[in-house]
């Protein structure tokens, strides 16, 4: 068996960990990092394991920091079953449309300020 962190180290959000056993590999939480832009930047690296290559995802409850990631999970390739509590299955319909909502926003706002900054340095070029 082995037990990969690959969020929440070194900081109490952005919840992942890679189980493997058995040919089996399965992610244990699937969390947004949130706080300081420095943790959120996090959000947009890419996942260190090939999301198609998962089994499954296990989530231990439905705060965002450990059930957020989980549209970009599934847009990256991921397939298979989430398996979670009722209770947590019932918070993730509530919450994870309000994220997607937030995460849209903060991608329009990133892009405004990039094309901005790039028109601001094709005026300084002329």
């Amino acid at each position: 068996m082995k037990l990969t962190f690959l969020g929440a180290a070194g900081t109490v959000t952005g919840s992942k960990y890679l189980l493997e056993a058995n040919h089996t590999r399965v992610l244990v939480d699937c969390g947004l990092y949130q706080g300081v832009k420095a943790l959120r930047l996090r959000n947009w690296a890419e996942l260190p394991v090939d999301p198609a290559s998962l089994d499954a995802v296990l989530l231990t409850h439905a705060h965002i920091d450990h059930s957020g990631y989980l549209p970009a999970l599934v847009r990256d390739g991921f397939a298979g079953p989430v398996l979670c509590s009722e209770p947590t299955r019932a918070l993730c319909e509530i919450l994870l449309p309000d994220a997607a909502y937030l995460q849209e926003e903060d991608a329009g706002y990133a892009g405004l300020r990039a094309r901005a900054a790039m028109r601001s340095c094709t005026a300084r070029s002329r």
